[in-house]
């Protein structure tokens, strides 16, 4: 019993901190305010993180397991056209970021810029994550070229990281402007990046 208290309060922590960074990033984020609004005491904090950055670190790594746990579940669900398959999860994508009119962005967007040169483990975490997620849309895009319904013009791991980086960037711009159209763009751009076979 007492084990499951303390992962829900750790769990609790990493929950409310992410709800907080995305709202005011991690610098804005202040540790008393945390604090307040998951009502933990401080001295709870500590026992589960040594430090603010520490606790940063975990935020970032809780978020890209769970943000690969979806992709790799996704897309290993491949019974049909596994090419379609990719394209249909970045369309969910974009019709969830059209239906939250809040342009709030996910936390590797909010953090990417802001942490990557204050804090050497939060980059790190957010390049592994990021990382993790590139060579699962590569295996996906072999699998599809496998399939007989891709035919790339480069190698999977190239075209991984270029979709990856595309989706990153046009969803960082649909926050600046807060218009969805950056979003749009970067889908239709998808479509012709993974072209069918002739």
């Amino acid at each position: 019993m007492m084990k499951s208290t303390r992962y829900d309060t750790r769990e609790h922590l990493l929950i409310t901190g992410e709800q907080l960074c995305i709202q005011r990033g991690f610098n804005g984020m202040g540790l008393i305010e945390l604090l307040k609004v998951a009502e933990v005491p401080k001295g709870s904090f500590y026992h589960y993180f040594p430090s603010k950055e520490a606790f940063g670190v975990a935020m970032l790594e809780r978020y890209f397991a769970i943000y690969h746990q979806r992709l790799h579940e996704y897309l290993e669900d491949h019974q049909g056209n596994q090419r379609q398959r990719i394209l249909d999860y970045y369309q969910q994508s974009l019709t969830t970021f059209c239906q939250d009119h809040s342009f709030a962005g996910c936390l590797s967007v909010k953090l990417s810029a802001e942490v990557c040169d204050l804090s050497e483990p939060m980059r790190i975490a957010l390049d592994n994550g990021s990382k993790a997620l590139m060579s699962t849309l590569s295996i996906a895009l072999e699998r599809a070229e496998q399939q007989g319904s891709l035919q790339l013009s480069v190698p999977p791991e190239t075209c991984a990281q270029n979709l990856y980086m595309l989706w990153l960037g046009a969803s960082l711009q649909s926050k600046i402007s807060r218009d969805n159209r950056p979003l749009m763009n970067a889908w239709q751009e998808m479509t012709r990046m993974l072209p069918e076979p002739l």
